[in-house]
């Protein structure tokens, strides 16, 4: 075909929008998979949204200025659990190692399995809020009518009285939600699956 000059128009290449479509959909999907850990990691690196930092040991810079820290507890629908923390608030120095401890009972008559999302308000702190030691780390499994003491280990860093945006924080909350989880599911053994694959036959 020739355009109005009379130049021959060249045929268009279907094959290549088609496979131009398909890597541009494969590629928003990969994207979308990636997006939730990448995102975690972006906010445990830099506290983003008020996540708290994970460390290894305890600071070694002490400030003489106190800090408030107070706590919340709360479990989500799903999970019969009572959680709640044994100390409202307390006021450690700037630097400061400390431990609290929360307690969750299982109000139901059967095993149950949780896990804790955590986060600091103001957000701004969340950088500076460090854990040595949380019950966090990992699942929560209690028995029926089991009650449980749950340290968390924790400091502020010092560099929270150095940047703008935080240095005017007098008090901050660590906030925990409790989630049902699933259990691992029992792996069968040859001789269960010896049994299955006989009532097969």
């Amino acid at each position: 075909m020739n355009d109005q000059q009379g130049t021959p128009r060249k045929p268009r290449n279907n094959g290549a929008v088609v496979l131009m479509c398909l890597a541009f959909v494969f590629g928003m999907g990969a994207a979308s998979y990636a997006a939730v850990p990448l995102y975690r990691m972006f906010c445990q690196l830099t506290g983003y949204g008020g996540t708290t930092q994970r460390v290894e040991q305890a600071s070694s810079v002490i400030l003489d200025r106190k800090i408030r820290v107070t706590f919340d507890a709360n479990v989500a629908p799903g999970l019969e659990w009572e959680f709640k923390p044994v100390q409202r608030e307390v006021n450690p120095r700037i630097g400061e190692t400390i431990q609290v401890n929360f307690t969750a009972v299982n109000k139901s008559s059967k095993p149950s399995r949780g896990q804790a999302v955590f986060n600091v308000t103001p957000g701004e702190a969340g950088v500076y809020f460090n854990k040595v030691q949380c019950f966090c780390f990992s699942d929560t499994e209690l028995k029926p009518g089991e009650t449980l003491d749950m340290p968390v280990v924790f400091y502020i860093d010092a560099d929270i009285t150095k940047a703008v945006e935080s240095r005017n924080i007098h008090t901050v909350t660590l906030s925990y939600t409790f989630y049902p989880k699933e259990g691992p599911k029992p792996v069968a053994s040859s001789e269960d699956k010896t049994q299955k694959l006989e009532k097969k036959l």
